[in-house]
C-alpha cells in the first residue's frame, strides 16, 4: 500500500512526532511505502510532494513544526479542486491519505471522504477545541508557553505595581487562557465563551490593589466584552474563511488604564505559543495518534478520526470531530472565578 501524508493549517509542536510513528510502524510492520504531501492540502492539489521513510523521519520527534510543511489551502474553494486532488493521487499511486490538523483541515477531509477518498484523520490544535478527542496534542505545550510567561509577569506586575494583560490565542474556545491563567494564578482570566462586563474586570483589579498586588489578566484573543464586536487585526479573510484576529489585549489595557488611573501593560505571546519543542505530554499523545492513525489505514477505517478518549485511543467518525467545536463548559469557568481578584 502506498499511503499519503499531509500536515495542514498552523503549525503545532507534535506534528513530528505523529508523520514519525505512521511511518516507522507502517513500514516495519506493514511493508507500506509513504509519500509527504508538502503544504497542507496544496501538496495534493498541486502534486507537491517530497521523499518520506524511515530515514526522513529519523531524529523529528522533539522537533516543533512540520517536516512537510503547512499552508491554509482550501481545495474546495478552488475550481476544480477535488478532480485535481484525485488526479494527483491517481498519478501517484496512493491508495489512502493520513490528514493531520485542526477542525479546516480536517473539515476538507471530512468533505473528501464523502467523495470517496480513503482518508483517516488525526486532530491537532494548540486550541484544544475538536470535539470527539478529549484533548489534542500541541495543547499541553502552549499551556506550559503561557504559564512560563504569566509567571514571569508577576515580578514585572509586583515591581511596577502594574496591570500587566498577557493575550493568549483563542479564537472561538477559550482552553489556552483557562488552563494557563489558572496555572500561573492570574486574577482575571477572559475567554470567548463568556462575554466580559468591563465594570466587573474593573472591580477585580482594584480588589487585587488593595490587597496590595499588582493583577495579572489572561485574555484569549477571541474575548470581547458585553455587546462588543471582535477587535481585529484587518478586514481580510483566509481561506477558510477567518479574520485575523489581533488587539484585544491592548484595547483592554486602554480601557482599564483610564478607568483605574493605573498603568497598564499588554504582552501578546502569538505565535510564540505554537512554536518550539513539544512537551513530553504532547509527544507521547501524538506519537499514540500516529500509531493507531496507520492501523486504522490497515484496517480500511475511512472516514475516521483517532481520538483520546479517558486513556484510550479510539476511533470516531471526522463529521463528529468537524461538526461542532468543543468550547469551554460554563461550569469550569466559574471554577477559575473563585480566584479572580
Amino acid at each position: 500500500m502506498r499511503v499519503g501524508v499531509l500536515t495542514g493549517g498552523g503549525d503545532c509542536p507534535g506534528l513530528n512526532a505523529v508523520i514519525r510513528a505512521v511511518v516507522r510502524r507502517g513500514v516495519a510492520e506493514y511493508g507500506y511505502d509513504f509519500v509527504g504531501f508538502r503544504d497542507g492540502w496544496k501538496g495534493p492539489l498541486e502534486g507537491l510532494t517530497m521523499e518520506l521513510g524511515t530515514p526522513q523521519v529519523r531524529g523529528i520527534l522533539p522537533r516543533g513544526g512540520t517536516i512537510l510543511g503547512s499552508s491554509r489551502t482550501n481545495p474546495l474553494k478552488v475550481e476544480g479542486g477535488v478532480d485535481r486532488i484525485r488526479e494527483n493521487l491517481a498519478a501517484l499511486g496512493i491508495d489512502a491519505l493520513v490528514a493531520i490538523g485542526g477542525e479546516d483541515t480536517l473539515g476538507v477531509a471530512t468533505a473528501l471522504t464523502e467523495h470517496g477518498f480513503p482518508v483517516v484523520g488525526v486532530p491537532k490544535t494548540i486550541d484544544n477545541d475538536l470535539n470527539a478527542t478529549d484533548y489534542t496534542f500541541g495543547f499541553d505545550t502552549a499551556v506550559q508557553i503561557a504559564t512560563e510567561a504569566i509567571d514571569r509577569l508577576h515580578t514585572t506586575a509586583e515591581s511596577h505595581h502594574r496591570i500587566l494583560i498577557c493575550e493568549v490565542m483563542g479564537r472561538h474556545a477559550g482552553w489556552i487562557a483557562l488552563h494557563s491563567g489558572m496555572a500561573g494564578g492570574a486574577n482575571v482570566i477572559l475567554i470567548p465563551e463568556v462575554e466580559f462586563d468591563l465594570d466587573e474586570v474593573v472591580g477585580w483589579i482594584e480588589s487585587r490593589f488593595r490587597a496590595t498586588y499588582a493583577p495579572i489578566i489572561v485574555v484569549a484573543e477571541g474575548a470581547l466584552p458585553v455587546g462588543g464586536t471582535l477587535v481585529t487585526k484587518d478586514t481580510t479573510l483566509d481561506a477558510f474563511g477567518h479574520v485575523k484576529l489581533s488587539g484585544i489585549g491592548d484595547w483592554l489595557a486602554d480601557q482599564v488604564e483610564q478607568r483605574t488611573g493605573h498603568e497598564a501593560r499588554t504582552t501578546v505571546l502569538g505565535h510564540i505559543q505554537r512554536g518550539g519543542t513539544p512537551t513530553s505530554f504532547d509527544r507521547v499523545l501524538a506519537t499514540r495518534f500516529g500509531l493507531n492513525a496507520i492501523e486504522a489505514v490497515k484496517d480500511g477505517a475511512w472516514g475516521t478520526m483517532v481520538a483520546l478518549q479517558g486513556t484510550d485511543i479510539v476511533r470516531v467518525p471526522l463529521q463528529a470531530a468537524t461538526g461542532a467545536l468543543k468550547t469551554v463548559p460554563v461550569e469550569r469557568y466559574e471554577e477559575a472565578k473563585a480566584f479572580f481578584g
